[in-house]
Formats: C-alpha cells, sequence, structure tokens
C-alpha cells in the first residue's frame, strides 16, 4: 500500500457498520455538546446555587469520577467485554443529567456532575473496545476521523447554545434538554450490543486495580485544588498528592510508561504528554487574548474555535490517506503542537499581533487531529484482544492526569509571576515548558516505536 491511497469508499455506512457508526457518533457529539455546555452555563449555576466558593469543583468532581470510571471500564471490558459498559454507563450518564438538571443545592449539582464523570470515562473506554470489535485496523483511521468531527459541532455552536438556553429559559437545561437525545443514544446502542460476539476473557491478562484508581482520582483533585489555591498548606498535601499519582500510575499504565520503553509504553505515553501539552494551551489562550490583547468574553475564545476546525480537518485528512505512516504521523503530530506552543509563548506578549492566537491554535489543533487518531491505532495493533480495556483505559488516564497537571502547573505559574492580571510571564514560562514536552514527543516517538508497531493485526 503507498502513502497516497485513500480510504474505500463507505467504510462508515455499510450495512455491517451504519448502526455502529450513528450509535457511537451520536454519543460522542452529546457528550461533547455536555462537555462544551457546562463551561458557559458554570457562573449562572454556582451562583443560583451559593456554590461561589466551589466554582471548580463542578469540573473537578466530574475529572475524579472520570478517572476511576475509565479504570473500571477496562476491567469489564477486559473481563466480559465493552457490553456492560455500553449498557449501564449511558443510564449513569443520564442519570446525572437529571440530577445537576433538577439540583436544589450544590451538593446535589456535584452528585450529578460525578455521575457524568462517571458515565463519559466508561463509555470512553468501551467505546473504543467497540471499536476495534467492529473495524479492521485498516478503517479505524476513518471511523477516529467522524468521532473528530463529531466535536466540531459543539465545538462551534455549543459555548452559544448554552448561553443562550442559560439567559432564556435557564441552566438547568442544558443539562435537561439533552434528555430526551440521549434516550435516542441508548436505543440505537442496544441493538449494536446484542449483536456483539461472545466474549472470552483471558485470565492471565493484566487487570487494573480499582484501589489504585480511586487513589489517583482523590490525588488529582487534591493536586487540582492545590493549584488553585497555592499555599504553603496546598503544598503540604500538593506534593504528598503527587508521589500519590505517581504510584498509582506505576499499577495503572503498562509496565515502561513512565521510562518510555519502546513499543505499547511508549504509545500510551505519548498519550500523555501530548494530551497534556496541549490542554495547557487550551486552557490558558482565552485568557492571553482577554488580559494581553484586551479581547472581549465572547471573542477570546474564537482561536478554541479554529483549534476545533483544524483538529477535525487534519482527521479527516489522516483518515483518507489510510497508507501513511502511523509513526510517522505521531511524530508529525507533536511537531504541529510544539509550533503551535511556540507561537503561543509568542502570543503571551502585548507586542505580538493577535493573528499569532488563530495561527498556534490552527497547528495545535492539527497536532491533535493527526496525532490522536495515530495513537488510538498504534494501540490497538499492540494491545492483545484480552488487555484491550486494561490499555484503553492506560491511554485516557494519562492524557486527563497529565492534562490536570498540565493547566495546575499553569496556576501555580500564574500565581508565582503576577497572577492572571499579568499573566505574560507565567504564561510564556508555562508555554515553553509544553514545548519542550512536545519535542520530547517527537524524540520519544522517532526513538519509541520500531518495525512490530506499524504491522497491522486485525480484531
Amino acid at each position: 500500500m503507498t502513502h497516497t491511497e485513500p480510504r474505500r469508499r463507505g467504510v462508515l455506512w455499510t450495512p455491517e457498520h451504519r448502526l455502529t457508526t450513528a450509535g457511537l457518533l451520536l454519543v460522542i457529539t452529546l457528550l461533547a455538546f455536555e462537555s462544551m455546555g457546562v463551561a458557559t452555563a458554570t457562573p449562572a449555576m454556582v451562583a443560583d446555587l451559593d456554590g461561589g466558593d466551589l466554582y471548580s469543583w463542578p469540573f473537578t468532581t466530574f475529572l475524579v469520577a472520570s478517572v476511576a470510571a475509565t479504570v473500571l471500564s477496562g476491567r469489564v471490558c477486559d473481563r466480559r467485554g465493552p457490553a456492560p459498559s455500553l449498557l449501564i454507563a449511558p443510564w449513569i450518564f443520564l442519570a446525572g443529567l437529571v440530577a445537576a438538571g433538577l439540583a436544589p443545592t450544590m451538593g446535589v449539582l456535584l452528585a450529578g456532575r460525578a455521575l457524568q464523570g462517571f458515565g463519559t470515562g466508561a463509555l470512553m473506554v468501551a467505546t473504543s473496545v467497540l471499536i476495534a470489535l467492529t473495524y479492521d485496523d485498516r478503517d479505524r483511521p476513518v471511523i477516529y476521523a467522524a468521532n473528530a468531527a463529531a466535536w466540531v459541532l459543539p465545538a462551534v455552536v455549543g459555548p452559544s447554545i448554552a448561553g443562550l438556553v442559560t439567559e432564556t429559559v435557564g441552566w438547568r437545561w442544558v443539562f435537561l434538554g439533552l434528555i430526551p437525545l440521549m434516550l435516542l443514544g441508548i436505543g440505537l446502542l442496544l441493538p449494536v450490543v446484542r449483536r456483539l460476539p461472545a466474549h472470552v476473557a483471558d485470565p492471565s491478562a493484566r487487570r487494573a486495580g480499582i484501589p489504585s484508581a480511586v487513589a489517583a482520582a482523590l490525588a488529582v483533585a487534591a493536586l487540582t485544588w492545590a493549584a488553585q489555591h497555592p499555599s504553603p498548606v496546598a503544598l503540604a498535601y500538593g506534593v504528598p498528592a503527587l508521589v500519590v499519582v505517581a504510584v498509582a500510575l506505576r499499577r495503572l499504565l503498562p509496565e515502561g510508561t513512565l521510562r518510555g520503553r519502546p513499543g505499547l509504553p511508549t504509545v500510551v505515553a505519548s498519550r500523555a504528554l501530548i494530551g497534556g501539552a496541549f490542554a495547557g494551551m487550551e486552557a490558558y489562550l482565552p485568557l492571553i487574548m482577554s488580559e494581553v490583547h484586551g479581547y472581549n468574553a465572547a471573542l477570546a475564545g474564537l482561536p478554541l474555535t479554529v483549534s476545533a476546525l483544524s483538529w477535525s480537518a487534519a482527521s479527516a485528512v489522516q483518515g483518507r490517506y489510510l497508507g501513511w505512516g502511523r509513526e510517522t504521523l505521531l511524530r508529525a503530530g507533536f511537531g504541529f503542537v510544539a509550533v503551535g506552543l511556540a507561537l503561543f509563548a509568542l502570543l503571551a506578549w502585548g507586542d505580538a499581533p493577535a493573528w499569532v492566537a488563530f495561527a498556534a491554535a490552527a497547528f495545535g489543533g492539527a497536532g491533535m487531529g493527526i496525532g490522536l487518531p495515530s495513537i488510538s491505532v498504534l494501540l490497538l495493533r499492540l494491545s492483545p484482544e484480552a488487555e484491550r480495556g486494561f490499555n484503553t483505559s492506560a491511554m485516557q488516564l494519562g492524557d486527563w492526569i497529565s492534562s490536570a497537571l498540565a493547566i495546575g502547573a499553569g496556576g501555580v505559574l500564574l500565581a508565582l509571576a503576577g497572577g492572571a492580571a499579568d499573566p505574560s510571564v507565567g504564561i510564556t514560562a508555562l508555554a515553553s515548558a509544553l514545548a519542550a514536552i512536545a519535542v520530547l514527543g517527537v524524540l520519544l516517538a522517532r526513538r519509541g516505536l520500531g518495525a512490530k508497531a506499524v504491522e497491522p493485526s486485525q480484531p
């Protein structure tokens, strides 16, 4: 196969795939709308429930529950296949929508967000295992491109719709309005689950420890809180929390991941590196646009729309030319993200033209669009069928934790160097460090992916 060979037509909508494709894309779109909408509605919901002191906790609670659910779902998928998670997780997410939408207090809202996070974490792993079972190695880049495209509409119109809903009928309908569509998604997934082949577990396969997952989740919450409230006391519990995360990850990731051992460990480590590097830029780009370049709140988020469009476009390109080497695309993805972060560091100073923000977002989004599908394809190629759940959960876990650490590091640097009102020095330091991490990813991918990584293995 040459590197220019295009994809086969109709992969996603053939008779054997169309129901699975429709169910996957609808569920992913709903998760994306919920993610984009909550950020917009949070100020209103927190004010309405007198939860100003807990402003960040709707996000933190979601993250903590997602971490625990990711590991649990991976364990269930390896033991019983993806069916249990696909059948149960959407209902948990639905319960979270109801609880949050009807919440009379901040505590109930946080419980709803925890249920949403748990459902999302479990679904992310189960859908990846479902893709491995349904689409062969050659077709997986196409479904990953479609998944990226499913995020575009929510990214472009989600915040605006959530803002309009919040202003007209109230923030509660940001949650409640998704319930009918979630029920439709559940209805589409049911026949897909019925058609799955019987799962045969391998008792010798590696299993993730649930206590380690819970410890990691709680430690991430402590780290996030410490980063958002820097003080000597925060340092006292933040450092032990970081140690707990490191120890837990040794049990939750493939052996050798933290050392960048060639093969599967490098693939999992790559997801953590590229995800954390991009998340750091995405979190603080609107701050730079507003505080340094004087954009209002509505316009400050426009570069994020550009990154979403660039992400989807790059993902569509990698899904069209299936003969392109995944290891080469991964290195290119890291390179694009590194360029985006270098431009982000330049943007942190007022002398830089504001258009640099859109270039940074375009490069970063393109890097993610070609890098993440390549990582997912390589992960499934290198994963024994009996350990796909464990490895997928490890990949997602690394991404979430590295993102939380990158965003937390940004908060610490801002606190040490002028605060959010004068972010140039702190964000320059953060962007430079993240750009170095992206360059490290290029080198790691070049060294750590050998011939075995590019040999397709059929499900």
